[in-house]
């Protein structure tokens, strides 16, 4: 039986430590140079021009080593590296796309320390004596943000089977246009196939200050909190702000800021931090300034570590939104939207984190993620890793999100580790039969 190759007390990268090193913040810092702030944040959202600059550094940083591009049917990218061939992949990566005035780190540093720790673990091969059981890969998904189409994790939701592309093909922006149209446009509707997967890895910034706080450089991330949408539509009465009597008016918007304040009041009812909840995003019709708004439309977000928290949150919603409703004579209508279970990474995974920590010599914890990810996606088909560094301050989706280049080059290294162990067999599913790995809690 072949066992994995074990990782060396000694750090086998030191001898190319300050060249790869240097390397990876070089490329890191240039592809925040795409879309850009002024307050050194970026703009980059979906398939965006400023999107497409980022994607056309990936195809080259892959074409330069000779590794095959594939784009599939909802924008994925994928860089692949050939090790056996026919066998299955391990793919790393995470998200280039930004949320609208977003930070450098969300997503980015994810896909830039895959392509980096890809090139470590080929480098690695052509000096040591080892066999590889699968694949490399390298994955940029699609639309993770959610900011310019919904839902968000939309290109890992399609390749794993849980959104229908069709369907998010057809999604349109605000302004009308839909996600087939603006992959189009950029050159990043594709036609390729998917690569079969034996295991996925992500690393990402927390976007929380758990990390920070402990002075731990490492997350391994055991089990995604419960989320869950409301789609909320108030739908009063277009009139005039002037002329019409305060009695014959059914504003929109005056309602619609009720629903905003019960939202947010809401986790009140339970125990410190046991809930988070936000409306992230509000359209207005007509939008005039001398018009009283007809309708409304926005986006609650309920997300808890308790499915049953959620559930009683959004109950408590649905009742005082109707008795707004009736208070006001207009009509609200409240859908669920995107609903998402809580998911529990595979064991395996959590203990090879810790094992690759340890023999780099830096100290990890096991850590929850209250954000989504596409590793949260992939973890519903294959063995997955999702891993944490700290962020300063715990801010994210903000121009002010940071974390420190010593921690990004700390979770290269993890990373580097992960994906040899992977290639090597790690969570290999065959070698884990029986195992349930993918174990969802109970709705």
């Amino acid at each position: 039986m072949h066992h994995p190759h074990q990782i060396p007390q000694r750090n086998t990268a030191r001898s190319s430590k300050p060249m790869s090193e240097a390397a990876f913040l070089t490329d890191f810092h240039h592809v925040a140079s795409f879309g850009a702030t002024e307050n050194k944040g970026v703009e980059r959202q979906a398939a965006t021009p400023e999107d497409k600059l980022s994607r056309d550094w990936f195809a080259a940083f892959a074409a330069q080593r000779d590794w095959e591009v594939r784009v599939d049917g909802i924008g994925n990218m994928f860089a692949l590296i050939e090790l056996v061939p026919g066998a299955p992949y391990i793919l790393l990566g995470s998200h280039l796309d930004s949320q609208p005035l977003g930070g450098r780190f969300d997503g980015a540093y994810g896909v830039l320390a895959g392509l980096h720790a890809a090139q470590r673990v080929v480098e690695r091969l052509r000096t040591e004596a080892s066999t590889p059981e699968f694949n490399l890969a390298v994955v940029n998904w699609f639309n993770e943000e959610g900011g310019r189409f919904a839902p968000s994790i939309m290109g890992s939701s399609v390749f794993a089977g849980s959104m229908d592309e069709a369907k998010m093909l057809a999604v349109k922006d605000l302004a009308g246009t839909t996600v087939a149209q603006a992959l189009e446009a950029i050159g990043y509707l594709g036609t390729d196939v998917r690569p079969e997967l034996a295991g996925y890895a992500e690393i990402h910034i927390e976007q929380g200050r758990i990390l920070e706080r402990e002075g731990i450089t490492l997350g391994a991330v055991d089990y995604s909190w419960y989320t869950q949408k409301l789609d909320i539509e108030v739908l009063g009465e277009q009139s005039h702000t002037g002329a019409t009597a305060m009695a014959d008016r059914h504003d929109a918007l005056v309602a619609a800021s009720k629903v905003v304040l019960l939202v947010h009041d809401v986790t009140a009812q339970f125990a410190a931090e046991a809930l988070v909840s936000s409306v992230g995003q509000l359209t207005l019709e007509p939008n005039s300034p001398i018009v009283v708004a007809r309708r409304v439309h926005l986006v609650a977000d309920l997300r808890s570590a308790s499915p049953q928290i959620v559930a009683e949150a959004r109950g408590s919603l649905i009742a005082d939104i109707a008795q707004i409703a009736k208070d006001h004579d207009i009509r609200i209508n409240v859908n669920d939207f995107d609903v998402r279970d809580i998911q529990y990474y595979p064991e395996d995974g959590l203990e090879l984190t810790e094992k690759v920590a340890a023999n780099l010599g830096l100290e990890v914890r096991r850590i929850r993620t209250m954000a989504g990810h596409d590793s949260v996606a992939m973890n519903r088909i294959v063995p997955t890793v999702m891993m944490f560094i700290p962020s300063v301050d715990g801010v994210s989706h903000c121009e002010r999100e940071f974390t420190t280049d010593a921690d990004m080059l700390a979770g290269v290294q993890a990373l580097s580790g992960v994906a040899w162990e992977m290639v090597h067999g790690a969570l290999s599913p065959r070698r884990n039969a029986g195992t349930e790995l993918f174990e969802v809690a109970a709705k």
